[in-house]
């Protein structure tokens, strides 16, 4: 190395696993890390908590079109799990062989958890709507981002999980998570959590 770039500026960043290193400040992984997100939701204990004490699951943007991850996550949690399932879509009447409600107000009861499959955007109104039924926990599917509305959300008292599958946090805490997501349909001798 030459003396001008040791001289180089450095920044000392702090990565998600605690460990921190300096990196060149005017690297393209320190812009990067600059530019993270700073909410921080529900740590794995705290997320198997949560799916421990739900009984009821309503899911916002429930499709009845099998090539969609909602259809998906909906056939899971309705084969894999003891949630009483609420599918909420204003376009659809049956979803896997049961009603769907056209909005969080019709649902027959207050869900313990709303998922949701709705876009970035939408989040802030869905958020008003969970606030406004009474219901605790949201939950905002894997890929679907919105960090003014998590913490908006949590001002409301709700917890929120935000950028996760529930289908894949719910198999991994219950043993049946392959690599790629799916149930290996194998036996084990391993203990799972129900």
């Amino acid at each position: 190395m030459t003396d001008t770039t040791e001289q180089q500026d450095t920044e000392l960043v702090t990565l998600q696993n605690g460990l921190t290193c300096s990196i060149p400040a005017s690297s393209p992984l320190a812009r990067l890390l600059k530019s993270q997100r700073t909410w921080v939701g529900p740590d794995a204990k705290e997320r198997l908590a949560i799916l421990r004490a739900a009984k009821t699951v309503a899911i916002v943007g429930a499709s009845p079109n099998v090539t969609r991850s909602s259809y998906f996550v909906g056939t899971y949690l309705q084969q894999s799990s003891d949630f009483e399932l609420w599918f909420v879509n204003p376009n659809a009447t049956e979803i896997l062989g049961q009603p769907v409600y056209p909005n969080l107000q019709s649902l027959p009861g207050v869900p313990d958890v709303v998922v949701v499959f709705r876009k970035a955007s939408d989040i802030p109104s869905v958020v008003d709507e969970v606030v406004e039924i009474g219901a605790k926990t949201i939950w905002v599917q894997l890929g679907i981002w919105n960090e003014e509305a998590a913490y908006d959300a949590e001002a409301k008292g709700l917890t929120v999980v935000m950028d996760r599958c529930i289908k894949v946090e719910h198999a991994r805490f219950h043993g049946g998570l392959h690599l790629l997501g799916f149930d290996t349909g194998q036996i084990t001798a391993r203990r799972t959590l129900r």
